[in-house]
This record gives structure tokens, C-alpha cells and sequence, in this order.
């Protein structure tokens, strides 16, 4: 079966033949660039910009201009290198000995030391915490201070990406400055290390930096050249546009990849790609989590699911750029992300009728279909496909931090999202977040949580491959987690800036400068 453009996603026709754009002037942003300062939009508001207690790709970028980690990851090399740790050292498979930089502020002004990290690492890996994205931090046992200017590090169990994770998901918390503030005034008002400091939040509205002079000598990330950020959540992928063409932001991203062409032939505007980490899949309600008897229960019906879906076409066509269909439920370069140990589903709208037939649904179902992905496109041709097999999928498109809510409740059935596993390139960063038996876990397959566990308590790489193909493999004859597609970012930005992009999903403005 054929599937044009139109079946893809109803209205994506329309736009691929051309964007309807008003005559804008070209009108470049003399007056943001003469104050050197830079717009940007994002879609999805942040309601807590503690880059903890949020696992949003949005909050993960905001964080990352306003705080460093122990170690930084090199985005063109994926190499560790020294942030506010100068050295490091393996003592064993358990635990990593830190020496610290020297001389460096947090953003109030107060000094950096042994003390901040030892608090930062002890109170984040405490279940009570209740971090957004527990997998993230349950392999460390806890800090100590050693010396002055030294930290350990000790882990339950031997986590060889642990350096990985200190580079993409543990800054440090100022101690003195958040017991005073308390974590509410914290994240109204937070302090971090980085070259952005954070002069103003608004859970609805944005967040405002400014850059931090006093960024230390010798920082990874090297001082902005920008003076000012303003960042503004803006709802929609259409409303962001216009505000783009408008000239009233100067940097937008994930927009509809079919606007490229017709944003370049503007002259104050330039539009890229970039293939990015992040997968989109359908998490299906295996366990029964939203309602015993949903439909998703029955192994048959999800294979249905499966089966309807022309990933290819949707990640060929529709998203475009050099996006791909993942086999396994992971990012392919991530260590243990092994296709040939995963189920194969060729697309087979017949099949895919005749089994939900065998688990007694001959005339298809109704369901409810909840997503927060733009374009709105991406969700409505995956329910196009569902409905071709008698699948009567109710798309409620929501914003992504109440559809992560209602997911965490354990409340939706059949539910289309993302997952940038915050960059780090090991599956131990994206398998346990969904089969971990956690609050996203759909599946709760008790086999695939302890092969999971055996993968994450060893050093040994032949060890960690065996248990991590042995998940993969259950986890798709199970089909219980879709990987529909690669995302492929596409950019759009004032023709002056100057914006590297990087194929870890984190954008960098404090690398971004006016031409």
C-alpha cells in the first residue's frame, strides 16, 4: 500500500508545496544584534527549570547555559574533559576520585568547593529527592569529601558511563545558597556555575539570562559572545513561526522540515538540519496501568500496532533530513543498542487486521491517543495508520509537561513521545527510564527489569551486551515500547547569527555569535 503525503499526516500536502508567507520586509534584527542580545522560542514551558526535577529537552538546554558538571563532554568529539573538576581518576569499578578547579564563583557570587558537590551528588541520589528521572542517578551510592579540593564518588554498582552522566546530568548546586532558599526558591530563582546566569523565570512565560562575566578561566564552554538571552515559551509550532518570520524571535527549532526551503529563500533568514539522539515511539499499556482490560493488554493487539505503521514512510518522507527507524528500542550508537538482537515488524496493514481479529477485536477498536509531538503532522500519521486497520485512535495532542503527568499517574493507554536519553550515549540512559519499573514503565516485565539491572551492574562490555540483547529481544517479541523514528532537528535562525549545531540534541548559545 502506497502512502502519499497526505495520508502520511492530514494538511502536510499544503505546506510542502509552499508556505503562504506574508511579505515580510527584509528587516534584519540590527536592534538585537546592536544590543547584542539573542530571542529565542521554545514550545514547551519548563514549570521547574532545576534541571532535576525536569525531563524535558527544553529545561536539559536551559540548564546547560547555566550550569557545569565535574567534566564536560566535548559536542564535536564526544571526548570528557575537565569543567569544574581538573582531574579524575578510576580507584576501582566502583568509584572515581575528583580533584577540583580552583577559583571559581557561582553565580552569586559565593565560592566553589568540595562541599557543594559532595552535597549536590548525596542529596540527588536519595530516593526522597524524587529527581524526575531517578535511572539517571540510581547507580551512585553517594560523595565524600577527601581532601580541600577533592571529592570520591562511590557507586552501588560498577557504571561505566558514569562520566557520561556527570557531564550531561549533574551540575552542582550551590549548598549554602539552596538550604537557605530552600528547592522552591531554588528553581524560582537558581544559581548555578555556567556561563549564563539566570536573571529571570516565569513558568509560563520564559526564562531571561544574562552572561556571567566571572564564568571561570579555563571553562569548557568558553565566555558568550552574546550579552542577553531571552527565552520564550511559545505553545505551537505555527504561532513560533510567525513570531520568526516577524522578526520578533531570531531562533526557532523542530519546525516542520517541509518550511525549510520556503524560510531560506528569505534574505534575513537561514534554516538547517541536524540529526539529534533523540527517538519518538508509541509507549503501549502492556501492564494495564491505565485500565486491566485496555485493549493494549493483549499481546496480539499491540503486535497490531506494529504491524499498521510504515515507520519508514513517516521517518523517509515526513520527517526527512536522514532520519531512520530504529530496530531496538534505543538511539543506534548507543553502547548495547544492538538491532539484530531485536524483533523485526515489516509494515503489513493485513497482518495487522488478521491479529487483531486473534485477540478479539474483529472490528478494531477505539483508544485513546494522547501526544505532545510537533509538528501535529507526526501524531496524526501515525493515527492515519492505526485507523487503516480499524484502530479508532482519539488524538488529544497536549503540552508535554501534563502529558508527562498523566503518564507518570499511569493514566494513558497508548501515548506518542520522545526520548533524547539527556544525550548520553549508552542504552543504560534510555532502557531502565521505560522497563525499569518506574513511573514511565508501561511494560513492569519483572524479566526485563532484572536483565536490565544485570546489564547495569558490571564493567564487563561482553557481559553488559549479553543482557542488554536479551532485553532488547523480550522487549520487542513483547512489543511493548515502538520506536517510530530518529528526529532530525531542523533549525531556523537570523541569516547574521552564527549557531553551531551539534549532533547531541543541545543547543549552545553561548557559542552562538552576531555576524
Amino acid at each position: 500500500m502506497t502512502i502519499g503525503r497526505r495520508r502520511l499526516g492530514q494538511g502536510i500536502a499544503a505546506t510542502a508545496g509552499g508556505l503562504a508567507l506574508p511579505w515580510i520586509g527584509a528587516r534584519p534584527a540590527e536592534a538585537q544584534r546592536s544590543a547584542n542580545a539573542l530571542r529565542i522560542a521554545f514550545r514547551d514551558a519548563v514549570p521547574n527549570i532545576d534541571p532535576y526535577f525536569n525531563s524535558q529537552r527544553t529545561g536539559l538546554i536551559i540548564g546547560h547555559q547555566a550550569f557545569d558538571g565535574l567534566v564536560h563532554r566535548d559536542p564535536a568529539t564526544f571526548r570528557i574533559v575537565p569543567a569544574l573538576a581538573t582531574e579524575w581518576r578510576w580507584v576501582d569499578t566502583k568509584t572515581l576520585d575528583f580533584t577540583l578547579r580552583s577559583g571559581v564563583k557561582f553565580h552569586d557570587g559565593s565560592p566553589f568547593g568540595a562541599d557543594d558537590v559532595v552535597y549536590t551528588i548525596n542529596t540527588i541520589a536519595d530516593p526522597a529527592t524524587r529527581v524526575a528521572t531517578p535511572s539517571n542517578y540510581s547507580w551512585i551510592e553517594g560523595a565524600q569529601k577527601t581532601g580541600d579540593n577533592t571529592v570520591r564518588l562511590t557507586m552501588k554498582r560498577p557504571t561505566p558511563a558514569a562520566l557520561e552522566y556527570a557531564a550531561m546530568v549533574m551540575p552542582i548546586w550551590p549548598k549554602a545558597y539552596r538550604e537557605r532558599v530552600g528547592p522552591d526558591g531554588f528553581s524560582r530563582a537558581p544559581v548555578g556555575t555556567g556561563p549564563y546566569r539566570i536573571t529571570k523565570t516565569d513558568v509560563a512565560a520564559g526564562v531571561e539570562f544574562e552572561r556571567f562575566d566571572d564564568y571561570y578561566e579555563g571553562g569548557p564552554k568558553g565566555k558568550p559572545a552574546i550579552q542577553k538571552l531571552t527565552a520564550r515559551y511559545i505553545g505551537d509550532a505555527a504561532t513560533e513561526l510567525t513570531e520568526l518570520l516577524g522578526q520578533r524571535v531570531d531562533w526557532i527549532w523542530n519546525m516542520n522540515p517541509d518550511q525549510m526551503a520556503n524560510v531560506n529563500r528569505l534574505p534575513y533568514l537561514q534554516a538547517t538540519q541536524q540529526e539529534s539522539m533523540r527517538v519518538a515511539f508509541l509507549n503501549l499499556d502492556a501492564a494495564g496501568r491505565s485500565g486491566a482490560d485496555n485493549p493494549m493488554t493483549k499481546l496480539k493487539a499491540r503486535q497490531a500496532v506494529w504491524h499498521a505503521i510504515d515507520r519508514n514512510a513517516i521517518a523517509t518522507r515526513l520527517i526527512g533530513g536522514g532520519s531512520r527507524v530504529p530496530a531496538a528500542p534505543c538511539f543506534p550508537s548507543q553502547f548495547g543498542c544492538n538491532a539484530d538482537a531485536a524483533m523485526t515488524y515489516d509494515y503489513d496493514p493485513a497482518k495487522a487486521r488478521a491479529l487483531l481479529a486473534e485477540a478479539g477485536f474483529p472490528n478494531g477498536f477505539e483508544i485513546e491517543f494522547t501526544s505532545y509531538i510537533q509538528p501535529r503532522q507526526w501524531s496524526e500519521a501515525v493515527q492515519n495508520y492505526l485507523q487503516a486497520v480499524g484502530i479508532r485512535a482519539r488524538l488529544n495532542l497536549m503540552q508535554v509537561a501534563a502529558q508527562i503527568q498523566r503518564s507518570q499517574r499511569g493514566e494513558l493507554v497508548m501515548q506518542m513521545g520522545s526520548w533524547g536519553s539527556y544525550s548520553i550515549n549508552d542504552v543504560s540512559a534510555i532502557l531502565p527510564n521505560y522497563f525499569g519499573g518506574g513511573a514511565d514503565d508501561y511494560a513492569r516485565d519483572a524479566a526485563v527489569t532484572r536483565l536490565l539491572e544485570e546489564g547495569g551492574s558490571t564493567a564487563d562490555e561482553e557481559a553488559r551486551k549479553t543482557a542488554y540483547d536479551a532485553a532488547i529481544k523480550r522487549t520487542t517479541e513483547q512489543a511493548y515500547w515502538l520506536p517510530l523514528f530518529t528526529y532530525v532537528s531542523t533549525y531556523a535562525f537570523q541569516k547574521r547569527l552564527e549557531f553551531p549545531t551539534f549532533a547531541d540534541e543541545l543547543p549552545r548559545f553561548y557559542l552562538a555569535k552576531w555576524k
